[in-house]
């Protein structure tokens, strides 16, 4: 039991630092001399950033990303509080409900995030308020994260739906 304890616990680690990763860095959408997230775009000829504002056209569907993906991280870690919480609270043999519950928003709340991205990624990357051509990348390795995140987050929080404290 206490192993595969260990391992729920590097399993939740492992989506909570997937999901940071995913939401901080800035590659969800990279070209040749460039690399852009839900935050900035970056060239990397010159190392200049330029934030992403309201100036942009889509900012209303980049705000929903950025809100869903940082409602998803905050959701994961709260979930790990309440596990490690729930794990020395709960008596024998009842469920892990309330972290299950907590776990599943957050995968709701990463799918949403990386759906949107996914849906509008034409129209993001078409506006004119970029510097240079945007149109002619591809999904960086933090969108595979997300949607790496979001299997994870899925995965776990059906295990502690089904797992019962056992001695």
């Amino acid at each position: 039991m206490l192993i595969l304890l260990a391992f729920i616990i590097v399993f939740h680690i492992t989506s909570a630092a997937l999901l940071f990763i995913s939401t901080i860095d800035n590659a969800w959408w990279v070209g040749d001399n460039f690399s852009t997230d839900v935050w900035r775009m970056c060239t990397t000829n010159t190392s200049t950033c330029m934030a992403i504002t309201d100036q942009f056209s889509e900012y209303q569907s980049i705000q929903a990303v950025q809100a869903a993906m940082i409602l998803s991280t905050i959701f994961c870690c709260v979930a790990f509080l309440v596990f490690i919480l729930q794990l020395f609270r709960l008596k024998q043999g009842e469920r892990f409900v309330l972290t299950s519950i907590i776990q599943l928003l957050s995968c709701l709340c990463v799918m949403i995030a990386a759906s949107i991205y996914t849906d509008r990624h034409e129209e993001l990357h078409q506006s004119y308020e970029y510097r240079m051509e945007v149109s002619k990348g591809q999904y960086g390795y933090s969108f595979v994260l997300a949607w790496i995140a979001f299997a994870f987050t899925l995965i776990s929080g059906v295990m502690y739906l089904v797992l019962r404290k056992r001695k």
